[in-house]
């Protein structure tokens, strides 16, 4: 368990000494190209933020390409920002052009974040669990076709012995209440069976 936790500490400590190197240099970089303030800081949190949002949309398995669209442009605005700040960039005169990306980021990070924000995550249609159950059903109740030469019979269902006093309820409950004996449409509506069953168990009454 301690050496567990060891190499969990030690993973933990790696990542936030590297999350606050790429955080410092995106602000350093942020600052030369003309950015002061909140705003200089505000940057290295953008990148990070849409680097993170793409890398969930990645591991969810949905909008797949643009997902790694956005991922690798947050990859190459942090990746280059650590570069630059190696000595390969004057940061006391930085060029033209990096001002113009510097000052771009906004609209292209809140458009990647938006877009996978509002990225419909891809779904199967769920199965038909209950037509499956009625189908299984029917197929259990429904008798076997009988020969042509043979007499019609009545359907061999099995029927539970509860569902049969449960019914010769409902058909004196339905006599008391109307007069009249209970039909066999009318018993498969109030117990909620196949036409069969309903036909083997008036039968049974």
């Amino acid at each position: 368990m301690r050496a567990q936790l060891a190499r969990v500490d030690a993973v933990l400590v790696q990542a936030l000494i590297a999350a606050a190197l790429s955080f410092a240099h995106l602000h350093d970089v942020a600052v030369a190209a003309g950015q002061d303030g909140w705003k200089a800081w505000a940057y290295p949190v953008s990148v990070d933020l849409l680097l993170v949002a793409a890398w969930r949309r990645l591991r969810s398995g949905a909008a797949r390409a643009a997902a790694w669209c956005w991922f690798v442009i947050a990859l190459a605005a942090s990746l280059g920002a650590n570069v630059a700040t190696a000595g390969l960039l004057d940061i006391g005169d930085v060029p033209t052009w990096l001002r113009i990306l510097v000052a771009g980021w906004p609209a292209v990070a809140f458009l990647g974040g938006t877009l996978l924000a509002h990225s419909a995550p891809e779904r199967t249609p769920a199965p038909d669990i209950a037509g499956a159950q009625e189908d299984e059903l029917e197929a259990v109740v429904e008798p076997p076709a009988q020969p042509a030469t043979e007499p019609p019979t009545l359907p061999s269902v099995p029927v539970p012995a509860a569902l049969v006093d449960h019914a010769r309820k409902v058909a004196a409950e339905h006599h008391t209440r109307t007069g009249i004996p209970i039909d066999t449409s009318t018993l498969r509506a109030r117990l909620g069976v196949p036409a069969p069953m309903a036909e083997a168990i008036a039968a049974r009454l």
